[in-house]
Parts: structure tokens; sequence; C-alpha cells
């Protein structure tokens, strides 16, 4: 099983990432005006926002994201694939990233260009992370959960300190555009997610339009959509299997954990519906207390209130 790539000090992907790609996006990579960016730390339902926003672009018509992977739609821009051809790209564009702030392209500080940043539960993301991880060949398998919890703490994972990658973006959260999201707030109420995302966009829906944002988006749905469940991802990133929804294809079919309201896999099956709050369902009371004042250390300073699992 492969290590990680590392650069200053932070994990990235074993597959699909180079120090020279991810210098260039830092130092190289001009956003305009017109660009929209979606940012997370893993397993914090990247795509599910994806697939609402790309939806809002289209007022609800499913045609994009139904004939487009989703990762060409919000192409990645740390990885390998993903920059140049965000690189080259002309008009708005759309991307997504999962890297901290401090490796983000500069020119994003002087520019107008807009970013949605979705935050989520860490007990939760660190749950998914360890079901989701072990299953890929694109990281060190952590073997068990005390390991990961360990890991996790030290920021000895993939993009690094959650706590670090959350008080960094936070930094920006009073600029007129960035836009804060939570998790747990959209699985509550996806709806009016929507709209507080279709006022940050300037995008108007009628509420036919907003229904059909809702139904292309639900789990339900994206299970079901080939261009956003990754069926059509390489096998060989996954040698475990993870052939969740159709089992006797020679390519994965899956909803990623945490991505989605769905989350967790064991057993080359999703066991459950993901909820809020799960991880007390994993971690021991010594743990949990553990992560408690840890959590308490690091993101001192933030009003009381602010993160709403709390």
């Amino acid at each position: 099983m492969p290590d990680y790539n590392w650069f200053e000090g932070i994990a990235f992907p074993a597959i699909g990432f180079q120090k020279e790609v991810v210098e260039d996006v830092r130092n190289k990579f001009v956003l305009k005006e017109e660009d929209l960016i979606i940012l997370t730390y893993p397993k914090s339902g990247t795509n599910w926002l994806i697939e609402i926003v790309c939806l809002i672009q289209t007022k609800g018509d499913p045609t994009w994201i139904q004939s487009v992977p989703i990762w060409e739609r919000a192409p990645w821009i740390e990885t390998d694939i993903g920059y140049p051809v965000l690189k080259h790209k002309e008009g708005p564009r759309l991307m997504s990233s999962h890297l901290p702030i401090h490796l983000f392209p500069k020119s994003l500080f002087s520019s107008k260009a807009k970013a949605i940043y979705l935050i989520r539960n860490p007990r939760d993301v660190l749950v998914s992370g360890y079901f989701f991880w072990g299953k890929t060949s694109l990281v060190k398998n952590p073997e068990s959960m005390g390991t990961y919890f360990e890991w996790f703490l030290k920021g000895n994972v993939l993009y690094g300190s959650w706590f670090e990658h959350i008080r960094g973006w936070l930094s920006m959260r009073e600029g007129d555009n960035f836009l804060v999201l939570y998790y747990e707030e959209m699985q509550k109420d996806t709806k009016g997610t929507i709209k507080k995302i279709c006022d940050f966009l300037g995008k108007k829906l009628d509420p036919d339009e907003l229904d059909l944002v809702l139904k292309y988006s639900s789990f339900k749905v994206m299970k079901e959509n080939n261009m956003s469940n990754f069926s059509t991802i390489d096998q060989d990133l996954f040698p475990n299997g993870l052939n969740l929804l159709r089992k006797d294809s020679r390519k994965i079919s899956f909803i990623v954990s945490g991505d989605l309201p769905c989350q967790h896999y064991l057993e080359d099956s999703i066991i459950q519906v993901g909820t809020t709050g799960d991880w007390r369902n994993h971690f021991t009371v010594a743990q949990a207390e553990a992560f408690d004042k840890i959590f308490q250390e690091k993101m001192a300073g933030f009003p009381p209130g602010m993160f709403p699992w709390n």
C-alpha cells in the first residue's frame, strides 16, 4: 500500500498529485473574476455541493449533470489532470479543491472570484475518512480506527489538519465573495441552503426550478446517475471492490463517503444512510473526550455556537 505524496508537510494522495503541480497552482494559477471555487476538507460533502451548484447554474435542467462526469464539471485544481484543464479553460470556470489556504493560488486574495466553503463536524469527517480510505489504494491504510483517530488529531492524514484547514479558510468568512456552509444545515434544510447559494451567486430560481434542483441533487437520483456516482472510475484505484450499486460490474459504482448523505463502506456495501452525529457509534468514551479537548484547544477564539454540531 503506498504512502502519501508530501508537500510542505501536507499529505496528498499517492496517485494523481505532483509537488510541481501543487507549487504551480499556488504561485502561477490566475483566478478570474467570474470563477467559482468549491472548497472543502475531504469527506465533508464536496460532490453533493458540486451537484447542487451545477443544477443551480442550469436552473434545474439535468442535461449537464447527466452527460458530463462530475470531476469534469468541477475539476480539482490541485490534481495532475484538473490543473492543466482549468489553466487553459476559457470563460467562467467551476473548480473544486481540498487545499488548505496557504497552498491555494495566491491570486485568490486579490481576485473577485467567488468561493463556497463547506464545513462538516470533524468527528463525522474522521469516521467517514477511516472507512473510505481503507478501501482505496490512494493512501497508507490505517488498519484500525484507533490508528486513524491518532493520525487525524495530529494532522497526519490527507490535506493535513482539519483544525488548521478550517481556521485558515474561516479567516476569509467576512469577505463578500466567500460563503460558508455547514453540512449539517445542508442536510437539515437543503432547500434553504440552495436559496442561500443562489443569493450568493446572484441567481434567481422560480419555485419549479428550485424543486428540480432539489430532485436531481437528492441522494436517490445521484446514486443512479453514472456521471455522479463514480461508476466509471478506474477499478485499479479501488482493489478491494466497492461495487456498491452493480456488484457484477467490472467498474466501480459508488457514492463517495461523506460527499453525499451516505457514508461508510464496510464489507463492500453501504451499511447505512449517513446521519449527522454517526461518530457516536464509532468513538469510545475516551476518544470522544480526547477529541472534545483537542477541539476546544484548536478552535479557541471562534464565537460560541458558530459550529452547528456544538
